[in-house]
């Protein structure tokens, strides 16, 4: 693989399973803010969360691309759990370093200045972790085939239907 599309690719991976964590993320540590949860229990359910959509968002087209359910969900254990995991790690140690952040109401905006930080430095983290799976043919790579036959589907689909 050519490392400029391997640059490529592994930022989109990046970029894609950043997706995920952030939106679980974001809500888990809104409702742990919320409902008072201690820091412990808030982190832990903003990481299950973010695996939670990180895995759903990466399942979703593979499912679409007609995978079975139960294979969908094996090749996305393998592909994503790496690079989500680094994300999470990263993520929460910088919520937990910024003083405050965790403390911070939803309405308090160092709240969210301290999370666009993390999910950034999460990002960063992820990035060498996804080029290298992919430069083995792992992460984001085995996903790749579905989605080339789903791109390949549409093609030869839209050419019958106008030829």
């Amino acid at each position: 693989m050519q490392s400029d599309n391997l640059n490529s690719l592994a930022a989109s991976a990046t970029l894609h399973c950043l997706t995920g964590c952030a939106i679980g993320e974001i809500l888990g540590l809104m409702i742990g803010t919320a409902a008072g949860f201690s820091d412990g229990a808030t982190i832990a359910l903003a990481v299950g969360l973010a695996f939670l959509f990180g895995y759903a968002l990466s399942t979703l087209p593979l499912l679409q691309a007609g995978v079975a359910f139960f294979s969908a969900l094996s090749v996305v254990f393998a592909a994503d759990t790496l690079s989500i995991a680094t994300m999470e790690i990263v993520d929460n140690l910088v919520m937990a370093l910024i003083p405050g952040a965790m403390d911070a109401g939803l309405v308090n905006p160092l709240f969210w200045v301290s999370m666009t930080i993390a999910l950034g430095a999460a990002f960063v983290a992820a990035y060498p972790v996804n080029r290298w799976l992919l430069s083995k043919g792992k992460g984001h790579a085995l996903t790749h085939r579905y989605h080339q036959h789903e791109a390949h589907t549409a093609q030869d689909h839209e050419q019958h239907a106008h030829g």
